[in-house]
């Protein structure tokens, strides 16, 4: 950290402080997520499966999907393509406080 953001923090500059913060965790990895659904299976069935079988989820056709940070959902969207890719386009964001309350 340079020593003229460190004088702001010392010096209680709330501004400086949170941009210090903010350009601290802008390089962390986070690993996102697109969750189609969820099946609870038992061992013997999951052994079972192979090419071609097929694995009902909870969701309903046309659902949106949760989109994850970390296991935590953030957002709910649809799939879209995008250049031959798939993607997601954003349908509802979770609110800030209702995030940092499952984490």
């Amino acid at each position: 950290m340079n020593e003229s953001a460190t004088n702001n923090i010392s010096k209680g500059d709330g501004g400086a402080e949170s941009a210090v913060q903010l350009e601290l965790i802008q390089n962390v990895a986070v690993s996102v997520s697109v969750e189609v659904g969820r099946s609870l299976l038992r061992i013997r069935d999951l052994l079972r499966l192979g090419q071609g079988s097929v694995v009902e989820l909870d969701r309903v056709a046309g659902e949106p999907l949760d989109v994850c940070v970390n296991n935590t959902v953030i957002a709910r969207g649809e799939v879209v393509l995008v250049n031959e890719r798939y993607g997601i386009r954003l349908t509802q964001v979770v609110d800030p406080e209702d995030r940092v309350k499952h984490l």
